[in-house]
């Protein structure tokens, strides 16, 4: 498996991304073009609105459920990972930290976690910036 970094670390569902969505995108531009060009203009425009309404739930439902269980499970890490270098708790402060924030320093190592927090703290740094500021990249391979 190639070693994550910042570069490589946005992940794609092949079934979502390559499968689903050109098909569907493909359907939908057909039932556009034959609802102009077709007899049955009110059947092909409701055809389409079908396919606007599919395309809208893969996306939704697809990432909604996941997402939010997968940063539930970010943040827990990263209390357990602050507490367990420093011995204090991490929501003393966390709700100086946005989501973005968080997100992004979960790939920093123990090594610079604590320094990047302190940095993200003082100068509100924005969670792209945070993965910038990453030297030894800890990749998170099991995403969604």
């Amino acid at each position: 498996m190639e070693a994550q970094s910042y570069k490589n670390h946005i992940r794609y569902y092949a079934p979502h991304h390559y499968i689903y969505y050109p098909v569907i995108t493909i359907l939908l531009i057909i039932s556009i073009y034959f609802s102009f060009t077709s007899n049955d203009t009110a059947i092909w425009i409701f055809i389409s609105l079908i396919f606007v309404v599919l395309f809208g739930l893969g996306l939704m439902l697809r990432q909604h459920y996941a997402l939010t269980l997968q940063n539930r499970i970010i943040r827990l890490e990263l209390r357990y990972r602050y507490f367990s270098i420093t011995g204090k708790r991490l929501e003393e402060f966390e709700d100086q930290l946005n989501d973005e924030q968080i997100f992004a320093l979960r790939f920093s190592p123990d090594k610079e976690l604590i320094i990047l927090i302190e940095k993200t703290l003082d100068e509100n740094l924005s969670g792209n910036s945070i993965k910038k500021s990453i030297t030894d990249w800890r990749g998170d391979y099991q995403r969604v």
